[in-house]
């Protein structure tokens, strides 16, 4: 981290909790292929050289190919990246240092600690005593034991053996068998809630309050008081820390509040007690406060995870005409107060400022030896003042502004009765404001949106606390539908909110996907020397996928952006026991030919490879699945998910798989071409299964 200049924090650890497992998956594959090389007879340097020399290809490749699935990750552009960048650095850290120590370091030490284990057991059995601490010593060194040889289930064996069997002889039933699982997680992914980041639960909720933009900085602080005191009387609060006219310090990170100088909108922090039922009191205080000041804007909202924005819906609609975005403005806030779970809606174009206009009567401002721009002038004087000077305050100038009391200028009749001077050149009376014109309300925008060089008037949709964004926007399509909501020419719309940072942020994640999908297929075809074996790995990848959204409809989880992480990540982990599996069934002559039984053979020693890192990975997830975090959930719902179901793929569709690519292989020899033979002792050619004069099959 200090190499990348990345500082660590909540989400570098939480990596780091992620890599647990993966960790040492490959020292687990090291150690075990050593002891079993030598439980073969081989000398522990033989071991060790055979089994780095035999596994380094392997296990560099499916350490390439989860470094590759995770460096999107890394790679992800914008607030997301800068958000989940450091989970995938700690996970690719610690995947290549894992690897580079496994084939080095742990490879030697276990070469030294097993080889020994046999001689020290003999000279502890020479040096033994009749004494309890000897024996005892000696059942801890006893070689065959489970602690020293690993657990051997004969009754589970038995029936694995046979249905790894079935696999090999039927390798088409037990390829669509493999795959039912994750073909039911395809589907069911289309009925998964979708939510971009999911609430936060934690002793602490904020409220956001808007009036009417006339509304005086006293009148807001008035209600915010009563505010104040109705949200105290609920137990759980401990206290309320309100802004007037401002937005909250921003003491949450996505927090994106930068209002200030506002007179009619406040905002509040409110701390409780406990972080138990802040949803239901989020509610509750909704309805409450939303009756006490009903001419007001009152958002009640638990802190959300990730990227910020400032609404969970919005429909942009892009058009030349200011009148017209603001007609089509109210039409799609008409149809929005329908949908049961918005709360509030606002735009950009509805809510003017009233605006108090003089309509000049121009003869009778010529008389008076005015003009516009005079008149314009001494209005703007007697009710904004003017500044006559400044006064010296420590080291700061402040300037004097002079201006009419607030009596005088509190009404429009104290205003109409104001003197105006005329020109000083002209010998002229001072006439009243009445007398010159007709003073009227106007209305006036606060401002004229542009997004993209067009104008824009942007539909706001607030929804209940809890609610899915997801859940609001199909409503609000389907309403739009159902009215037949239709766009002049020249007019178009667009949906933001939480809808718009998800697909930006799940584009921004597939970016370099491509080209590492390049990558990948690359390594596993110079690694494995086939393509179709590399195809056989794809089909792998593409099952965890749709064994991690299984997983996420069995556990009720959402899918979310954390969620396509997760599945992201899990890809690469989940094909590292085929790869392994595959890696074996090529080192193994009648394996290659072909033969169940030989492929039978090869599966049963790789499952403990398998079988072994697969549970030390879903350890590593153990921390997230207990926590219970709705941010983290997810992720390690997907991962420990698709994980949980690599085993099936890796040692029944890889090997069926294997069994049919074989199949193919030979039906593509052509019919006339020679039949390999073994040459007799005699020089005579001897067919494949004829046996050698001592007996020996060729």
């Amino acid at each position: 981290f200090t190499v990348f200049n990345v500082p660590i924090h909540q989400m570098s650890v939480t990596g780091l909790i992620i890599a647990l497992g993966l960790l040492i998956d490959n020292a687990i594959v090291v150690v075990d292929e050593i002891q079993v090389e030598m439980q073969h007879g081989d000398p522990p340097l033989k071991a060790v050289t055979k089994t780095v020399k035999y596994l380094q290809v392997p296990l560099m490749a499916s350490t390439l190919t989860t470094v590759l699935t995770f460096l999107p990750i890394y790679l992800l552009p914008g607030a997301p990246g800068e958000f989940v960048g450091a989970i995938a650095l700690s996970v690719i850290l610690s995947l290549v240092s894992s690897l580079v120590i496994s084939l080095t370091v742990v490879a030697a030490l276990a070469g030294r600690m097993l080889g020994d284990s046999g001689r020290q057991y003999e000279e502890a059995q020479r040096k033994s005593q009749p004494g309890f601490r000897d024996k005892l010593a000696l059942l801890v060194m006893k070689p065959g034991v489970w602690w020293n040889d690993g657990l051997t289930l004969p009754a589970l064996g038995r029936p694995y053996r046979w249905s790894i069997g079935r696999a090999a002889a039927r390798p088409l039933f037990a390829v669509a068998l493999t795959m039912t699982i994750p073909l039911i997680g395809f589907i069911a992914a289309s009925t998964l809630e979708n939510q971009f980041f999911p609430l936060l639960d934690r002793d602490q909720f904020h409220i956001e309050i808007e009036f009417s933009s006339q509304t005086a900085i006293a009148r807001t602080e008035e209600q915010v008081l009563e505010a104040r005191e109705v949200i105290l009387q609920h137990e759980n609060v401990e206290d309320v820390h309100w802004f007037v006219g401002e937005s909250v310090a921003k003491f949450y990170y996505n927090l994106t509040g930068q209002r200030e100088n506002q007179s009619y909108y406040a905002q509040a922090m409110v701390q409780l007690r406990s972080e138990d039922g802040v949803e239901a009191l989020v509610r509750e205080l909704q309805g409450e406060l939303s009756e006490l000041m009903p001419s007001a804007r009152v958002l009640v909202r638990k802190f959300q995870q990730g990227p910020p924005f400032d609404a969970p819906v919005e429909m942009r609609i892009y058009g030349p005409n200011i009148e017209e975005l603001r007609r089509l403005g109210m039409d799609v806030r008409a149809i929005a107060t329908t949908i049961p779970d918005v709360i509030s809606v606002r735009d950009d174009l509805t809510e003017g400022r009233p605006k108090l206009g003089l309509v000049v009567d121009n003869e009778q401002v010529q008389r008076a030896g005015l003009n516009n721009t005079a008149i314009a002038q001494q209005l703007a004087a007697y009710s904004e003042g003017v500044t006559g000077g400044a006064i010296l305050e420590s080291t700061e100038n402040l300037p004097v502004r002079v201006r009419l009391t607030n009596q005088d200028r509190a009404s429009l009749e104290s205003l109409a009765s104001l003197d105006l001077r005329p020109d000083q050149s002209r010998d002229r009376a001072f006439r009243p404001t009445s007398a010159l014109g007709e003073f009227n309300l106007l209305p006036e925008l606060a401002s004229i949106a542009r997004r993209e060089e067009q104008r824009v008037n942007t539909v706001q949709l607030f929804i209940t606390s809890g609610v899915l964004p997801e859940t609001v926007l199909t409503a609000l399509q389907d309403q739009l539908a159902a009215e037949n909501f239709e766009l002049p020419p020249g007019y178009r719309y667009d949906f933001g909110g939480e809808y718009e940072e998800r697909n930006s942020a799940v584009g921004d994640l597939l970016i370099y996907v491509p080209l590492l999908v390049l990558v990948m297929v690359t390594a596993l075809v110079l690694s494995l020397g086939s393509f179709r074996q590399a195809g056989i790995v794809g089909a792998v990848a593409v099952g965890s996928i749709g064994m991690a959204l299984f997983s996420l409809k069995i556990f009720g989880s959402l899918l979310g952006f954390m969620a396509i992480v997760g599945t992201m990540g899990l890809v690469g982990i989940a094909i590292n026991g085929s790869i392994i599996v595959l890696s074996a069934l090529n080192e193994d002559a009648e394996a290659k030919q072909g033969k169940p039984k030989a492929v039978q053979d090869v599966v049963m020693k790789a499952s403990r490879h398998v079988i072994a890192t697969t549970i030390t990975t879903m350890v590593g997830f153990v921390p997230l699945l207990l926590d219970g975090d709705p941010f983290w959930r997810p992720l390690a719902i997907a991962i420990a998910g698709g994980i949980g179901g690599s085993p099936i793929l890796a040692l029944y569709f890889t090997p069926a798989a294997y069994m049919l690519v074989s199949r193919r292989q030979r039906s593509d020899v052509p019919p006339d071409s020679p039949t390999p033979a073994a040459a007799s002792s005699d020089g005579s050619a001897i067919a494949p299964g004829e046996l050698h004069p001592g007996g020996e099959p060729a």
